[in-house]
């Protein structure tokens, strides 16, 4: 790994706050870079095609998948969400860091392709303070936010495979403790995978 690029996952239930903490984390880290993923999804008000995501059909989506262009796929709430191989590989090969902001089955995928990658799962305070985020970011009316709370005890129970949980109540800690994990990890060129460890609990 040392000529090469760090490859980093994070996980979190939908709410949680991740893509804010990832972006907090690119803003400080200039050695890492993200990579977008592709969706078929529609873009909400404030997303920026190739900036949050790459924006296909349906159709478009399973023709990439048949051409095995991607790294890592999943089909969540009702649309598919992939990881362009390029774009992980490619990266990674030129020494640049990747940070992927991906569902945990997507983020056991990868560790199974990337054994020396990182996976941080991030967790909310409590169910009712993710409740209360997923109806004040205004982005999904009550059925898609009760479909996003149904999901959330399998998103928990996977996400106990991952090497490092934060439970996300502050940003700024959220974000140092994430960096220091990174820095510590990429000195001693092997990450800890014998024991899940818990931050913020």
């Amino acid at each position: 790994m040392s000529d090469k690029g760090r490859l980093v996952v994070i996980s979190a239930p939908s709410g949680c706050g991740k893509t804010t903490v990832i972006q907090e984390i690119l803003a400080r880290r200039p050695d890492f870079a993200y990579s977008v993923s592709t969706t078929t999804r529609p873009p909400r008000d404030n997303e920026t095609e190739g900036v949050d995501y790459y924006f296909v059909t349906k159709d478009e989506f399973k023709r990439r998948i048949e051409n095995g262009l991607f790294v890592e796929w999943e089909l969540v709430h009702g649309h598919y969400y992939g990881t362009e191989r390029t774009a992980v590989r490619d990266r990674l090969e030129r020494g640049v860091n990747v940070l992927l902001d991906i569902d945990v089955n997507g983020g056991a995928h990868i560790k199974r392709l990337f054994p020396d990658s990182l996976l941080i799962f991030l967790e909310p305070p409590s169910i009712e303070e993710l409740q209360r985020r997923l109806r004040n970011r205004q982005a999904d009316d009550e059925t898609a936010i009760a479909r996003r709370l149904e999901r959330f005890p399998l998103e928990m129970k996977k996400g106990a495979a991952y090497q490092f949980h934060i439970v996300n109540d502050d940003l700024e800690r959220t974000v140092k403790e994430i960096l220091r994990i990174i820095d510590s990890q990429t000195a001693t060129e092997k990450p800890s995978n014998d024991q899940a460890q818990y931050i913020g609990k």
